[in-house]
């Protein structure tokens, strides 16, 4: 493993802690009421299993798939 390899994998591994550390940031506190992206309501059984949520389950899905692609 090279030099660039190994920078390559360090970088990846801050990015996802960074990551893991904003969504349980994200997570604690209230939830919002209405979806940050689509301006849907938020069902209330998701508000209470997930507190600090601030998008529906179909933005949510979205987003995460976004992040997983690398567009966010």
């Amino acid at each position: 493993m090279d030099v660039a390899e190994h920078a390559t994998e360090q970088d990846d591994d801050e990015s996802e802690a960074r990551i893991y550390a904003r969504g349980l940031q994200r997570r604690s506190g209230p939830s919002a009421y209405r979806c940050d992206a689509c301006g849907d309501a938020i069902p209330e059984d998701r508000r209470q299993n997930e507190p600090g949520t601030e998008h529906c389950s179909d933005c949510e899905g979205a987003l995460q798939h976004m992040t997983r692609r690398g567009f966010r």
